[in-house]
């Protein structure tokens, strides 16, 4: 596995990124980046980005959980931002993410976790609570999902995954743009582009498209059901936070709330943006996220009698 690293002057004066970057190895020589802001005793957010983003994404909710005192970690998925970036498509499938990811979760000895996912965050991040649901206290899902059969546009989505994988040319920031309601300023864009100097760097981003939607035959498609299986026991809360513009997960929300036990009765929301809704309603993204953090688990629910077992 031929792997490469972004050097760290590409990311130099970022607007409004001061985050002092944590590293930590998930196998030998390949560092996972991760912002990790808050008191360290705190209670952990895990906030998760998706595709082609990076932890950037989530730079204006960041400030705004983790001075409300929690522990905010932000990691980069490996092939994104700060992390390292293995150089072939092949190099990359659902299965190492979420090892990579679980890695960085037992290093940093993480639990009572509050997950915070959006776009391929949530595909992730919804195999982690049903493989590990000791580990997550309550979930907010933002534009997410977690798909089992054939997308709205099979003709769209076809022809974005040919694009990803076959492209010459693949403007990140562009991509960014057009899943943003607000125009992004020139700094911006470039601060989203900083983590590909090559096309080479980019593979991790443009494998994601091929990965997120198994065919039937694929072990994944089994393995997505059978976590549909789990979330539909899973009781602790689970809010959907998704937005108003957003062709993308449109539906995905009634879908949670109405197979999860845990959404039954949550302060679901609807945000003003489109799909980075980091990017449009930052403020209200990171209210939800506080009030829900304010609120205790009931006793059984904490004790995770309710849950199925690890």
């Amino acid at each position: 596995m031929r792997i490469l690293r972004t050097d760290e002057t590409r990311f130099t004066g970022l607007p409004d990124y001061p985050f002092s970057p944590h590293y930590l190895d998930v196998q030998p020589n390949l560092r996972m980046h991760y912002v990790d802001e808050g008191p360290a005793d705190a209670h952990p957010v895990i906030m998760l980005h998706g595709e082609p983003s990076w932890s950037y994404l989530y730079r204006h909710v960041i400030p705004l959980v983790a001075g409300a005192g929690s522990r905010v970690l932000a990691p980069d998925l490996i092939g994104f931002g700060k992390s390292d970036k293995p150089a072939a498509l092949s190099d990359y499938s659902y299965e190492r993410h979420l090892l990579w990811l679980t890695r960085w979760l037992d290093a940093l000895e993480l639990k009572d976790i509050t997950l915070v996912c959006q776009n391929w965050g949530s595909l992730l991040g919804l195999r982690l609570i049903a493989e590990q649901p000791r580990r997550f206290a309550r979930v907010i899902v933002g534009n997410g999902l977690l798909p089992t059969g054939k997308p709205r546009s099979l003709t769209g989505y076809s022809w974005w995954r040919a694009f990803a994988a076959h492209s010459p040319w693949f403007p990140v920031s562009r991509i960014v743009q057009l899943g943003t309601s607000r125009l992004l300023s020139p700094q911006e864009r470039a601060a989203y582009e900083a983590p590909f100097p090559t096309l080479a760097h980019k593979a991790g981003a443009r494998a994601f498209p091929r990965l997120a939607l198994p065919s039937a035959r694929a072990p994944e498609h089994e393995i997505n059901k059978a976590t549909w299986l789990a979330l539909e026991r899973w009781h602790k809360p689970f809010i959907t936070c998704f937005s108003n513009r957003d062709p993308i997960t449109r539906g995905a929300d009634r879908t949670m709330q109405q197979r999860i036990p845990g959404a039954h009765g949550q302060p679901h929301i609807t945000l003003e943006g489109g799909h980075f809704l980091q990017e449009d309603s930052p403020q209200d993204f990171a209210r939800i996220i506080n009030d829900a953090c304010k609120v205790d688990l009931p006793a059984d629910l904490a004790a995770h009698r309710q849950l199925p077992t690890d």
